[in-house]
């Protein structure tokens, strides 16, 4: 992500990002199975600004994943619409700004596999 992108993300994204939150936050809250699924560790954030599996789930749990997913990227495309830049880099602006704020004993992906969070996670290579 480039300088530039960075920048264009923080003037201009915070509201969006925050409702980008909100939504990611709501459909969690409105499924329990993904909440669980969460805070058990089978379904943690990645880098890229969506959820993924650190372990196996059934097939229904994909399916309310996957719907959470498209509900995210709805909310990055319409970032990358008010900050001109990719869906991609809103994307991962937003997941390192998720990995920043993640609890203690979530599962994280930096990209390289499957972690649990024991305090700070090592973003600035990642994330500038």
């Amino acid at each position: 992500m480039t300088r530039l992108t960075r920048t264009l993300l923080a003037a201009g994204a915070a509201a969006v990002i925050v409702a980008g939150f909100a939504v990611s936050a709501q459909a969690q809250a409105t499924d329990p199975a993904v909440t669980a699924a969460i805070a058990s560790g089978v379904v943690g954030e990645q880098v890229d600004g969506y959820l993924g599996f650190a372990k196996a789930g059934s097939p229904d749990l994909k399916a309310k994943v996957e719907a959470l997913n498209i509900k995210r990227r709805a909310a990055y495309t319409d970032l990358a619409a008010k900050t001109g830049v990719s869906v991609k880099d809103a994307a991962q602006a937003t997941g390192c700004r998720t990995l920043g704020r993640l609890a203690d004993g979530r599962a994280y992906s930096l990209g390289s596999g499957w972690q649990t969070k024991n305090g700070a996670i090592a973003l600035s290579g990642i994330c500038g």
